[in-house]
């Protein structure tokens, strides 16, 4: 599997949203909020394909060339066709122009895609983004009952300042979680069985 990670667009909305709710059932944001998320010009939302699967795809649809672009590879394929992109997951931050703090609003992976470092690779491209933009302090929230994720933030940095009681449905509490962010972050690992993690495309 090829990884690559690269700015969301309102052309991935709906792929965005089919993982949304299948991740996060209950507690999914509505799709005109994830809309105005990827409009703001405070956010930077990211998404991971499988390279792969688009190559190929664009590949079959190009007549066989041997170099396939993004953009122009995207764009052969209807925005409504619920196999493109091949979304694997996304990632999205919010930081305000001017502010010294950030917010993870949401990362999300198909399970298909765990285990090859691909949540912890959204991460770092988040916090590289959060320092590029003169963030300084980088919050989250987190389920208490999901403790993959807060080991994966603990081990990015985070540390944990406070509990919201009952936030998420059903009661479940959510860990309020800070980041001081530092200065250099290690690389995204390449990931285990074979996989390939490409850096960010604006």
């Amino acid at each position: 599997m090829s990884v690559f990670m690269r700015r969301a667009r309102l052309g991935d909305l709906d792929a965005i949203m089919r993982l949304e709710r299948a991740t996060f059932t209950e507690d999914a944001w509505p799709e005109d909020a994830m809309r105005r998320e990827l409009e703001s010009p405070h956010g930077y939302y990211l998404v991971a394909v499988d390279d792969e699967l688009a190559s190929r795809q664009a590949h079959a649809g190009s007549g066989g060339a041997d170099e396939v672009d993004d953009e122009a590879s995207e764009a052969q394929h209807d925005e409504s066709d619920a196999a493109w992109p091949p979304l694997l997951g996304y990632a999205g931050l919010l930081a305000p122009s001017g502010g010294d703090q950030g917010d993870i609003q949401t990362i999300a992976v198909d399970p298909a895609a765990r285990g090859i470092g691909l949540g912890r690779g959204l991460m770092h491209a988040l916090i590289t983004e959060s320092r590029r933009r003169g963030i300084a302090q980088l919050f989250l929230e987190v389920r208490a009952d999901n403790p993959i994720a807060r080991s994966l933030y603990e081990s990015l940095g985070f540390v944990e300042i406070g509990v919201r009681p009952r936030y998420y449905r059903r009661g479940v509490d959510a860990i309020m979680m800070q980041l001081a962010v530092p200065p250099a972050v290690t690389r995204p690992a390449g990931g285990a069985g074979g996989a390939t993690i490409r850096g960010v495309s604006r």
